[in-house]
């Protein structure tokens, strides 16, 4: 009789120390570089703070992850870092779009909705998916972690076994947005108040625009 096909983290074989063994790896390495504040992790808890359409977006970021993960083990973090071009245009994106988000933090910081109780349902589920999509894609950060480093991991192990550990660096990221993106209810009372979502999006501006800031010298300093 034919055995269905199943994915190889859900077949028995896997739970066999080749093959959980790198999936931890996985699991470990990814979370270590993904569990760090930065431009999507903060857009991740404003929008769970803000209960606006937190699924899609963590189903967004997990999936993005897992598809450049797996792209990265594949072999395009070595096609891309051969690539300092492309590397430079990245850069200058990703800062334009961190500088833009940066500025329009600070701009409701200073405006009066910046003091109204939390509101959802302002965003439409498109402009949301965009904005994550920009901060997932236009981010050189993204690709330096999941398609290099995560890469370069991944294809140290034997081939065979590729799987497990890409699996376990999926799994970790899903874990962590969904962790990001719901668990920020429980911050709901703190930013109950005014002066805690002027604090969140003065933070939130700064660290946009110093990132913005390095990804222009990264570009100014990366071979033409």
């Amino acid at each position: 009789m034919t055995q269905p096909l199943l994915p190889p983290f859900l077949m028995p074989q896997f739970f066999m120390p080749q093959f959980f063994l790198p999936f931890c790896t996985g699991f470990l390495l990814s979370a270590a570089l993904i569990i760090a504040i930065g431009a999507q992790n903060l857009f991740v808890l404003r929008q769970g703070l803000r209960r606006e359409h937190v699924g899609a977006i963590v189903l967004f970021c997990g999936t993005a992850d897992a598809l450049l993960i797996a792209a990265g083990v594949a072999g395009v973090g070595a096609f891309l870092a051969a690539l300092p071009q492309l590397a430079t245009l990245l850069a200058l994106g990703g800062a334009g779009f961190l500088g833009w988000y940066g500025v329009q933090a600070l701009r409701r910081m200073a405006a009066p909705e910046a003091m109204a109780v939390i509101a959802a349902g302002d965003t439409t589920l498109t402009r949301a998916l965009l904005a994550t999509a920009g901060f997932t894609l236009l981010n050189p950060h993204v690709y330096l972690d999941t398609v290099l480093l995560m890469g370069a991991a991944g294809s140290a192990q034997p081939e065979a076994i590729r799987p497990a550990f890409v699996a376990g660096a999926a799994v970790a990221s899903f874990v962590w947005f969904a962790a990001l993106g719901y668990g920020a209810r429980l911050l709901r009372p703190l930013f109950a108040r005014p002066a805690a979502w002027r604090v969140l999006d003065a933070g939130v501006g700064v660290v946009m625009l110093t990132l913005a800031a390095s990804l222009v010298m990264r570009a100014l300093a990366m071979p033409g």
